[in-house]
């Protein structure tokens, strides 16, 4: 695997810190990955975009999800995430997460999160869509991601651990042999880093999130620009299943005009015996689905829809009012304080709902140890695509996927004896950092070093356009002609930023935070467009009206794409629904040893055990249909 050499315009770096491994974001992934490798004695980083909880798991409300609750088993798990994901999750990596779910989420309270449990101590348990039993822990009533981020935080502070936030990443540094050694970043504000850095060590864990605000509406915090799915195409990385974008069905209404993050209504509220019903107050969602209100996410989310375009509406409503007042305080308090702010008062009226952006099952593709095909990287959280969420992600998975593979990728570093201490590093949590130039090595880069592709920014102002596009043309509601209208107005705006000195253009974009995450969006959309164009079916969050029915003869299967060197992506089509296995370089052999279903692990760090490789066989020759193509 070689790198694309393609990298963001901006300024060399300007300070450098030294590191065994360093963890790009702050959520549940990060934070727990981060907190592992620290336990191992490995000297850890923690870079953040903004503070150290301002990721998406502080937005998380409905809960975790695991096998917790008496008479709940793993295989019970497994099935309804396996029915959620239509036919593509990669079943091996189901029952790594529904396995080993369980114990990473008594860690979780060990680590010092409360979650809600009854008059006797235990476990509060509640259902959402697509789960036959009640399995979500919840914290706070529907504060559940806040109270983890909040344990996790302080243990992160408890341990001093090294942080540096307010850093945007930029790009991922590599030695000569191609595997990952750091990564660029630019920290916004003064202190001890300022400016363009670089943070260099041989393990990098991508846990930057997801990139909702691709779009005009969405569920995610304004950090979310796919920044992390961004630096991993233009490392050379695989990444897969990126047309499966989940929309949450239930997203407060805030007007046809509201853009940015809107205020989520929780899955939970319909678990709890919440109603969904139209205008006259009719309950549309019996008769399609057994499970009504509680069918997956995107049968929601599509039903939703439909009524709307029957009835020319721009939103549904959400009947809780039976609830009463008392519940609704007790259970629901964010959700309650929320619409009370934009004038709604679920205790008396319907709550006007409609779907939003809000999760991508898909990410830069992994192995069972969170490897990605760079040597050196790896990535969990919803960054990641481990074939666990499939075409649609089950509710309430996600803290968990973040939580596992993250423990798996911490037990992976640290029987890697790339990842140890470097002799002679200076990295010890204290050193301070040090002109790049006074060093040798991957972070003493010139602007345009020699084989490297410098990305033409694109102007902030292009940003509100680019989310119309992918809202219009790459929503719920897909087909040829939306996509292909999408495909060629990005097209236009990749364009006028490859030629900027052109008739008719503004002055260049120059390096900049705003300029840099409106880059990486675009490249994020383009490819999720290319991805929805060459998926000609209906699967799951994925919704072709031109193709509505899910065709497993030649669509039970997987997207990988990468960048070519002049920024084009490609895609290849695996040959079943499984992952071909992940080769990033050679493995040591304690980290290679494992069961091929691996067992809970001990409460004692490692707290993974070392998985095994995917044992999906290799890809037979594909027929000329599968081979690669430029959409």
């Amino acid at each position: 695997m070689t790198g694309t050499g393609i990298r963001l315009t901006a300024p060399a770096p300007g300070w450098a810190i030294d590191a065994d491994v360093v963890v790009v974001g702050s959520g549940v992934a990060g934070l727990t990955a981060a907190l592992r490798c620290t336990a191992a004695g490995l000297r850890t980083v923690v870079v953040t975009k903004a503070r150290l909880d301002d990721g998406s798991t502080r937005w998380a409300q409905g809960g975790i999800a695991a096998a917790l609750g008496e008479g709940d088993t793993p295989e019970q798990h497994l099935a309804d995430t396996l029915v959620a994901g239509a036919g593509l999750c990669d079943e091996e990596a189901v029952r790594t997460l529904v396995t080993e779910g369980p114990a990473a989420v008594r860690r979780l309270i060990g680590t010092g999160a409360h979650f809600d449990t009854s008059a006797t101590g235990e476990l509060q348990l509640t259902r959402e869509g697509g789960h036959h039993r009640r399995r979500i822990a919840h914290a706070g009533g529907d504060a559940t991601g806040a109270e983890i981020s909040r344990a996790l935080v302080e243990a992160v502070r408890d341990a001093a651990l090294r942080t540096v936030e307010n850093a945007l990443v930029l790009d991922l540094l590599t030695d000569e042999h191609g595997r990952a050694s750091g990564v660029t970043l630019h920290v916004m504000g003064e202190g001890q880093h300022d400016g363009v850095g670089a943070v260099r060590a041989p393990a990098v864990i991508l846990a930057t999130g997801g990139m909702g605000q691709v779009f005009s509406a969405t569920t995610n915090p304004a950090v979310s620009t796919g920044d992390g799915v961004a630096l991993a195409l233009r490392a050379g990385a695989e990444v897969s299943d990126l047309e499966f974008v989940q929309f949450h069905p239930t997203v407060l209404f805030l007007g046809s005009g509201a853009e940015g993050q809107q205020p989520l209504v929780s899955e939970a509220v319909r678990g709890e015996g919440a109603h969904l019903v139209d205008a006259d107050g009719v309950r549309f969602m019996l008769g399609q689905h057994e499970l009504a209100e509680l069918a997956p996410r995107d049968i929601v989310a599509k039903a939703i829809t439909r009524r709307m375009r029957e009835q020319g509406t721009e939103h549904m409503y959400l009947d809780a009012t039976h609830f009463g007042a008392a519940m609704w305080e007790t259970r629901f308090p964010t959700i309650l304080a929320a619409c009370r702010a934009h004038g709604i008062d679920p205790v008396t009226e319907p709550i006007p709902v409609a779907p939003a952006a809000h999760y991508a099952s898909g990410g830069v593709r992994t192995d069972l140890r969170g490897r990605t095909t760079v040597p050196g990287l790896y990535a969990c959280g919803e960054v990641a695509c481990t074939g666990v969420h499939g075409a649609n992600r089950l509710a309430s998975n996600s803290l968990l996927e973040g939580l596992v593979f993250a423990e798996r990728i911490a037990a992976d570093i640290a029987a890697d004896p790339a990842a140890n201490p470097t002799p002679g590093s200076v990295a010890d949590g204290t050193a301070a950092p040090r002109p790049a130039a006074a060093t040798s090595g991957p972070t003493a880069l010139p602007a345009g070093p020699a084989g490297t592709v410098l990305l033409p920014l694109i102007a902030p102002e292009a940003r509100a356009g680019i989310q119309r596009i992918m809202s219009e043309g790459a929503g719920v509601l897909r087909s040829a002609g939306s996509l292909g209208t999408a495909a060629a107005a990005l097209e236009t705006v990749y364009e006028q930023a490859q030629d900027q000195d052109g008739p008719g253009h503004g002055k260049p974009a120059v390096p900049g935070v705003e300029s840099w995450e409106t880059s990486n969006l675009l490249c994020v959309a383009r490819v999720l467009v290319a991805a929805g164009l060459e998926r000609e079916e209906t699967r799951g969050s994925h919704w072709r009206e031109d193709r509505p029915e899910r065709d497993d003869t030649d669509w039970a299967r997987h997207l990988v794409i990468t960048l070519t060197p002049d920024r084009r992506p490609v895609l290849h089509r695996t040959a079943t629904a499984a992952f071909p296995p992940v080769d990033p370089g050679p493995v040591s052999t304690a980290a290679a040893s494992s069961s091929s279903f691996p067992t809970a692990p001990s409460p004692a760090f490692p707290t993974a055990p070392s998985p095994a490789f995917p044992t999906a066989p290799s890809p037979a020759t594909p027929p000329p249909a599968d081979a690669p193509r430029e959409p």
